[in-house]
């Protein structure tokens, strides 16, 4: 009896509900967890919830629909991560980063399988409203009330000089990117009429306030790339279906052009984001990355992550003057860790996804399917600038949106069908 009720239990809606904020708090709130109990408690909190989700993955097996659960692309990535620790320089420091990779993964997959979309966008828009706030309610604790910094938490109490500020984050960036798909999840929230009006608009003013205050260049442009994308789906949903597909190409060719002025307009573009210091620090980590690609530029030096405080990464740190936990950039950190194939895989996997929730957010009736193109948006975009989709939060957030837009308009279906691939009916979860 006390099995079956404990089956019963974690096999529930809410159960999953509750693991799911739970996962989603955790993967975002990374640095103020390793800031208050270190990497073993982390490491033990991590280990918690991948039990609890696995316990739970089992009592509902069932209602599961276990063929096709992971693009091929997320396959490919993750294995050739795994297949990096034959070449990596330190092998065992290498296996413990993709396992922790994995972890991470399994979490977005649990959530992705468990919660239908709009439940991910009400977990999400819960979450983000909890740690933004408690963000600004730090900040206001250590640039007016104390005027102190708060160096645990990283947070250098510069609120009264209006930024830039950190949060619960550890750096502006990191804040700024939070904020960024909060805000894109609040709009589809107030779209969507799943919370309250009031809430809507509240919380939209806490992630733009949040955006304004980190004084981040790479928020900044990620948002004006992303509302170019809803405006862009905006007209698509209301095209003609017969038409829309002359308008994707248009969009196509627009965004391909938009890109070249970009590159031809770069350090107009800097000057205006007021970037020029940032982009002359990734310039110097990219141009000592190069010198070290030239001894691996096909399998890369093997899968660590963030990184550590090992060689070549500490030789970096040496050159730049500065230490870095990242390459400043998903593309090119996914270059210098695993190579060109890496690299290939990596964009492989931000870009089949995005097609995937492109064409799902510009056909479906639904405006929660505007969600995982929107995010993927966001992270393909910032991924130029930073690695935060490589790691932790933005790794979890990258494979929930690829596995939920691959269950919705699944290749594999369609080519077993004979047929092309057409967005599929999202089966309502419980609860």
């Amino acid at each position: 009896m006390i099995t079956g009720a404990l089956r019963e239990f974690v096999g529930s809606a809410r159960f999953a509900q509750a693991l799911t904020l739970l996962a989603v708090g955790f993967a975002f709130s990374t640095h103020a967890v390793r800031s208050l109990i270190g990497w073993p408690g982390l490491l033990a909190a991590l280990a918690g919830l991948l039990a609890l989700a696995g316990v739970s993955l089992v009592a509902r097996w069932r209602a599961v629909e276990w063929y096709g659960i992971l693009p091929i692309t997320i396959l490919v990535f993750v294995g050739w991560c795994a297949a990096s620790v034959l070449w990596s320089n330190a092998p065992g420091t290498a296996a413990t980063r993709v396992l922790y990779l994995v972890a991470f993964a399994f979490l977005g997959l649990y959530v992705a399988l468990m919660r239908d979309t709009i439940q991910i966008v009400r977990a999400f828009g819960d979450v983000m409203r909890v740690l933004l706030g408690t963000s600004i309610a730090l900040e206001v604790l250590s640039g007016v009330l104390l005027d102190l910094p708060i160096a645990f938490l990283g947070i250098q109490g510069d609120l009264a000089k209006l930024g830039p500020i950190q949060g619960l984050f550890g750096s502006r960036n990191l804040l700024g990117f939070v904020a960024l798909i909060a805000l894109l999840t609040f709009i589809v929230e107030w779209r969507t009429h799943i919370v309250p009006l009031g809430r809507s608009i509240g919380s939209a003013v806490l992630a733009s306030l949040c955006i304004a205050l980190s004084g981040s260049p790479t928020a900044w442009s990620a948002l004006g790339a992303s509302l170019v994308a809803i405006a862009a789906l905006y007209g698509l949903r209301r095209a003609a279906p017969a038409s829309r597909w002359r308008w994707q190409l248009a969009l196509l060719m627009v965004g391909l052009l938009a890109l070249i002025t970009a590159w031809i307009l770069r350090v107009r573009i800097i000057e205006l984001l007021d970037a020029r210091a940032e982009f002359d620090v990734r310039l110097d980590v990219w141009r000592e990355l190069s010198r070290y690609l030239s001894f691996n530029p096909l399998q890369g030096w093997g899968w660590v992550g963030t990184w550590p405080d090992a060689a070549p990464y500490t030789w970096i740190a040496l050159a730049t003057g500065r230490p870095h936990s990242s390459a400043l950039s998903a593309y090119i950190d996914a270059y210098f860790q695993v190579g060109v194939i890496g690299a290939f895989a990596f964009i492989a996997l931000v870009g089949v996804a995005l097609v995937r929730a492109w064409l799902l957010a510009s056909s479906r009736r639904s405006v929660v399917y505007v969600w995982p193109a929107l995010m993927l948006v966001a992270i393909a975009v910032t991924s130029f600038a930073e690695s935060f989709a490589l790691v932790e939060g933005g790794w979890m957030l990258l494979v929930v949106c690829a596995v939920k837009a691959a269950r919705d308009m699944s290749w594999r279906d369609a080519l077993a069908a004979g047929r092309p691939p057409v967005p599929a009916v999202e089966r309502m979860g419980d609860g």
